[in-house]
């Protein structure tokens, strides 16, 4: 499993007017994986996508921030990155699933501009859907495989932020996709309860597997200490990193234990979490 370094991310800038960074940043992690991030200038959510190839069909998980193919041209950047990734791989029929890591209209909003394209499967964002889809049971600790052709993900139950939040791990890089759930911002707890079981979930299931990174889908702190960028911010020069550690999970599992559910505003140095 290779240790794969990531790029300066696009973050925006003071006047989009001027701004000279694409639509959709891609980065190549390695032959097989690529992880997008949306333009803070187009939306301030300015979420990360991940683009996942096995042999029989690809992954992609969210489709971001922004309907519009005229201002956020998802559709039309995944589809130069699977023709190149077939010139390099070439098959027949290769097909692509669009999931999602949860229902928030920043993760699906992209979602029309794959309706019609061949080969495809949308998977719906609602909780009952996504169960269904995924084949998962009433017990959330048992993970269910998600096989690509070749290259298999574990996928988690992880409500408290929306009930329908899954986890991706990717066997194949060790990547843990965490969406919204754990981040370097800010951790909305729509059910505390569920939240704590989850990130106790998280814990145990990374104790047990070679984890390199745990990537959410937004960076919203600033590079000081437990300072985050005001909501709706469309420049953030200063973010700190993508990339967290198990550690980060063991951190925030210590800071929901230490919170106990107490409604309100909780600073830590790599996240803030909205409890209530």
């Amino acid at each position: 499993m290779e240790h794969m370094d990531f790029p300066r991310w696009i973050h925006g800038s003071e006047s989009a007017k001027h701004n000279a960074d694409p639509d959709i940043q891609v980065h190549r992690y390695d032959e097989h994986t690529f992880v997008l991030r949306q333009n803070k200038a187009i939306n301030y959510e300015a979420p990360f996508m991940f683009l996942l190839f096995g042999d029989a069909r690809a992954l992609l998980l969210d489709t971001g921030a922004t309907a519009s193919a005229r201002f956020f041209p998802l559709r039309r950047t995944v589809d130069a990155i699977v023709r190149g990734w077939l010139d390099e791989h070439p098959r027949e029929g290769y097909g692509l699933l669009v999931a999602h890591t949860h229902g928030h209209g920043d993760h699906i909003a992209g979602d029309a501009q794959f309706a019609g394209r061949p080969d495809t499967l949308i998977v719906h964002p609602a909780p009952e859907r996504v169960r269904e889809f995924f084949g998962l049971g009433d017990d959330l600790d048992v993970p269910v495989p998600l096989d690509l052709g070749g290259r298999v993900l574990d996928v988690l139950s992880s409500p408290g932020h929306h009930r329908s939040a899954v986890t991706f791990y990717d066997r194949s890089t060790g990547l843990l996709l965490t969406g919204d759930t754990v981040y370097r911002g800010r951790l909305y707890v729509e059910d505390w309860p569920a939240f704590e079981r989850t990130i106790d979930r998280l814990v145990r299931f990374a104790a047990d597997r070679p984890v390199t990174h745990v990537l959410g889908c937004h960076i919203e702190m600033t590079n000081v200490p437990g300072v985050d960028y005001p909501i709706r911010t469309t420049y953030q020069p200063d973010e700190p990193p993508l990339q967290m550690t198990v550690g980060h999970l063991r951190e925030i599992r210590d800071a929901v234990t230490e919170i106990g559910g107490r409604p309100g505003v909780h600073v830590y140095p790599d996240f803030i979490v909205y409890a209530g």
